[in-house]
């Protein structure tokens, strides 16, 4: 069973999904941006994705620009920035057991299918 954690306003999100579907695939699909990961979540999807938080986080969004844009921070500062905004979080990620893949460009999930 395959796991999106997933922004319906994202088109890159909404492609993926579409692709896991058409796969015929069970998939749950989690809205990140209602139900956040906890940082301990972050750091399994971060392990399982075999990226750094730096790697994971829209910096291109207003709250990044507004919060962190020009500050050093640690790898726990920038958990600790998605948790409390969950829209920093890159989308979608796609998680199979102890896999894991970033949605962007959305046929990355053909590796889990």
């Amino acid at each position: 069973m395959l796991k999106i954690y997933h922004n319906a306003r994202c088109s890159k999100s909404r492609q993926t999904l579409e692709l896991i579907q058409q796969a015929g695939q069970d998939v749950e699909v989690v809205d990140y941006l209602k139900n956040p990961p906890t940082a301990e979540e972050i750091n399994r999807l971060l392990q399982k994705l075999d990226m750094k938080p730096g790697q994971l986080i829209r910096q291109g969004e207003a709250i990044f620009k507004e919060n962190y844009k020009g500050r050093q921070l640690t790898d726990h500062e920038l958990i600790a920035a998605m948790v409390a905004h969950p829209v920093l979080i890159e989308r979608p990620i796609v998680v199979k057991g102890d896999k894991a893949v970033l949605g962007r460009p959305p046929e990355n999930v053909q590796q889990l299918l």
